[in-house]
């Protein structure tokens, strides 16, 4: 899993059948200190998560586990919204 900020949202109004119902998110890598690192990468949203929240998104197979990805054409989900995190017993960030 990886650590993320929601950047933006996708519309594909013309997309495979099997992607049907699935909202689009434009992710932002960060890293443990909450710096933006890397390029974007636009995953399918399990949860709900909203333009600004800090989310756990997963690529490859892994993405392909979720209820609402399984059998889906998809490299990227997200799977979790962030609530905190800490590392090595600093609190590192709260929603």
């Amino acid at each position: 899993m990886l650590l993320g900020r929601v950047a933006g949202t996708v519309v594909a109004s013309r997309k495979e059948d099997t992607l049907e119902g699935l909202k689009f998110l434009v992710i932002k890598q960060l890293d443990v200190e909450e710096s933006e690192t890397g390029g974007y990468v636009i995953a399918a949203d399990a949860v709900g998560a909203g333009v600004g929240e800090v989310v756990l998104y997963a690529t490859g197979s892994s993405a392909r586990q979720t209820v609402m990805t399984k059998d889906r054409p998809c490299d990227a989900v997200v799977m979790a919204i962030v609530d905190t995190w800490e590392v090595g017993g600093d609190v590192k960030y709260v929603k």
